[in-house]
């Protein structure tokens, strides 16, 4: 989903002087297009998740045919599930990892999502800085599941991820949603609670699944509940 400076003023609450601005010096993901920018939605968002800066909150109803309840981030996170010393030496061991733990029905590949999310991290690192990545496909993973979820993993050691400040990774949150809309709201949620102080700092020194989960919640209802 390609967005405007316009659009991306509005999401992230700020000028489209200061988008330009941000663009232009390489600060935030952009492309150009004959001479325009022109911004993914799902990178921006995971930006913003980096840089704790607050989306508007209509980004979790965007207006499209597809309506329906949407899940909170705690709901998925806890759908997802939090796992810790996981295993992994480089980029594509700790990624194996990722996918091994994903609850999946059993017919899917999971060795084709391993080959996509290596993909996309050839394109261009998804770790988002302080130690955090959220490994993605290019596009939106969307896959046939009854319902999202969001897995947090810690890695056993700190790897090096290529993230955007140089520091070595070990916290991966993972969203596998039936749609791009579902998939865009859970990011714009995480975008929220990472914003929250209580929470990062939770899941900087790698808290327990339950303070993990409580943090969310309180994070998530101080932002205007969970879904739509």
């Amino acid at each position: 989903m390609r967005l405007t400076v316009k659009d991306v003023a509005a999401l992230l609450n700020v000028s489209e002087k200061t988008i330009y601005r941000w663009a232009g010096k390489g600060e935030i993901p952009s492309y150009r297009l004959k001479e325009q920018y022109r911004f993914s939605k799902p990178e921006i968002l995971e930006w913003a998740a980096a840089k704790r800066l607050p989306v508007a909150d209509e980004v979790a109803n965007p207006a499209e045919d597809e309506r329906g309840p949407l899940p909170s981030f705690a709901d998925a996170l806890e759908a997802g599930g939090v796992f810790y010393r996981v295993a992994g030496s480089d980029k594509s061991s700790a990624l194996k990892s990722v996918v091994d733990m994903l609850r999946l029905p059993d017919d899917m590949d999971r060795g084709f999502l391993h080959k996509v999310l290596l993909a996309r991290e050839a394109l261009g690192s998804t770790g988002i800085g302080d130690g955090i990545a959220i490994p993605h496909a290019r596009n939106p993973i969307v896959l046939d599941v009854e319902r999202p979820g969001i897995t947090l993993c810690f890695l056993e050691k700190p790897i090096d991820f290529d993230a955007i400040d140089g520091k070595p990774v070990n916290v991966l949150f993972t969203i596998i949603s039936p749609t791009v809309r579902t998939h865009l709201h859970l990011l714009s949620r995480l975008a929220f609670v990472m914003h929250d102080a209580g929470f990062k700092d939770a899941i900087l020194r790698e808290a327990s699944r339950d303070e993990i989960l409580n943090l969310a919640r309180q994070a998530e209802s101080r932002v205007g509940g969970g879904g739509a």
